[in-house]
């Protein structure tokens, strides 16, 4: 039970190191095997939590309409300085690797700067980094309390607004991991946004889905 314990504090520990956005550096390169397994968090019962959204087309979109199938998330904002648009470049190279591989995988990029990221906003944003919106979300509809408390409580980490030294840029620290998350609403696993290792992904993600 200790060991277990441990494990599970350890986790978290390392999830809370992976942010991005403003004054903080890219995250350090995962070169040893053990620590990319410690990513699997399948036992520590990572729920997603229940929302009901606003995507880039102004539809609902709701933790229901993914019951069942295999999802993968991150959080992102428009006026990311730095983070945000390399991660939104490599979810899109993702989603066609996925795709190629004939696997069903759903992706939802949540938004830390949501009062500014209107439905038209993102859209525009994802279109010029590669979004395919057959299958991928961006959402917005919800208030920067709201997005701080879940990004915690299912992503297990922290999104803080920062002094800026201009009203031009925008500051945020946000995760920058993509999430994996299971027909039943839980995250498996997660990966660094910023070099995501696509065949490990594809592996994972044929482990959920039996193919």
């Amino acid at each position: 039970m200790k060991a277990n314990l441990k494990f599970g504090v350890a986790l978290l520990f390392a999830a809370s190191l992976l942010f991005g956005c403003s004054t903080q550096t890219s995250p350090k390169e995962q070169t040893d095997q053990n620590t990319q397994d410690q990513t699997d968090v399948s036992n520590l019962n990572w729920q997603v939590w229940d929302f009901n959204y606003t995507d880039q087309e102004g539809k609902p979109l709701g933790l229901k309409d993914l019951k069942g199938k295999v999802w993968i998330a991150d959080l992102v904002f428009t006026r990311c300085p730095d983070v945000c648009p390399p991660m939104t470049a490599n979810m899109a190279n993702l989603q066609e690797a996925l795709k190629k591989e004939g696997l069903d995988v759903h992706f939802v990029s949540f938004s830390v700067d949501p009062e500014y990221d209107k439905p038209e906003v993102l859209k525009k944003f994802a279109d010029e980094h590669g979004a395919d919106f057959s299958n991928w979300s961006f959402l917005t509809g919800y208030t920067s309390e709201e997005i701080k408390k879940h990004a915690l409580e299912t992503f297990k980490g922290s999104v803080d607004k920062l002094p800026s030294s201009s009203p031009d840029i925008v500051l945020i620290n946000h995760p920058t991991q993509f999430y994996l998350i299971n027909q039943e609403g839980k995250i498996v696993t997660f990966y660094d946004g910023l070099k995501p290792d696509i065949n490990k992904v594809i592996t994972d993600v044929k482990k959920l889905t039996n193919k």
